[in-house]
């Protein structure tokens, strides 16, 4: 079944709830989320960029960050120099805040190494709107005019400006009470629920494509807003390197479903409309942070 025939099979199936009785029954076979993705083309996947990949080792594994240069570009920048320069070699992860955020860094007292970066960047929390390629989504949204995803990255918009939101895997850059805090060398991941009210307070960096269960699954921390007490507590980071920098033959060839292909579009009717058949009433709409964005080694 093509992608044509796949939206055509997703559309039955959201008309179903008022639809007779044998529409209905067609719509069951509207089609999953696998199957959507076994019929999409070589075209409807991007490669990741290596000179926008982090890769940061941990003692359990590789966890694989993708940046934003579309929306925050002098976080990207000031990241990779960071990366280069080695200021994440021996870093740490120090909080663990239960349903909210893992983050990592280093002490204040401990400052590594910066190469060319910046010690504080302009504020990115949002970019004009404007010259976007954006996905829609049809459904309201309780934080912003305009919700959906641009270029692999969850999106809102108040219609002037726009930003990446705080979805899980998400990864901002932590910052002071100050606008110009921050340097990008702390840096987050929402690992809970969708932490919204940060949005346009704080720069959201990229997004985590490989490597959330090793993050999710650190001890929670026991000091206020998840801070690890004991430095034992600590994970240590041993390695971060951008995957640019890492001989083609180590590196993972990942490849994200592009968002404003039509394979995508069939992706969120299939997730406003769930048929499988454990669910007994589709609801009909999704939330912004509810879509999938899939991801998958890339076939040599």
């Amino acid at each position: 079944m093509r992608i044509g025939a796949l939206l055509a099979a997703l559309a039955l199936a959201a008309c179903a709830s008022t639809a007779a009785p044998e529409a209905d029954a067609q719509a069951q076979a509207a089609p999953s989320l696998a199957e959507i993705l076994e019929q999409s083309s070589a075209a409807d996947w991007r490669a990741i960029d290596p000179d926008n990949t982090v890769y940061m080792d941990l003692p359990a594994g590789r966890v694989i960050i993708e940046l934003s240069a579309t929306f925050t570009p002098e976080h990207t920048r000031n990241i990779r120099e960071l990366v280069r320069a080695g200021w994440f070699n021996g870093a740490n992860i120090v909080r663990s805040q239960e349903n909210y955020v893992v983050q990592w860094g280093r002490d204040e007292d401990d400052p590594g190494p910066m190469g060319a970066a910046t010690a504080t960047l302009t504020p990115e929390f949002s970019r004009p709107r404007r010259g976007l390629n954006v996905t829609r989504l049809p459904d309201p949204d309780s934080y912003a005019r305009e919700v959906g995803f641009v270029d692999g990255f969850p999106m809102a918009s108040d219609g002037r400006d726009a930003w990446m939101a705080h979805c899980p895997a998400m990864v901002g850059a932590g910052r002071g009470d100050t606008a110009e805090s921050g340097s990008g060398g702390e840096l987050y991941v929402v690992i809970g629920h969708a932490p919204r009210h940060l949005d346009r307070n704080i720069a959201t960096v990229g997004r985590v494509l490989q490597g959330m269960e090793l993050l999710s699954v650190m001890p929670r921390g026991t000091g206020p807003l998840g801070f690890y007490e004991d430095e034992a507590q600590r994970t240590p980071i041993p390695r971060v390197r951008m995957a640019s920098d890492v001989p083609a033959s180590e590196r993972v060839n990942l490849e994200a479903l592009r968002t404003e292909s039509a394979t995508f579009r069939a992706v969120i009717e299939s997730r406003r409309f769930r048929r499988e058949s454990w669910f007994l009433e589709p609801v009909g709409r999704i939330n912004l942070c509810n879509v999938p964005l899939p991801v998958r080694v890339r076939a040599n």
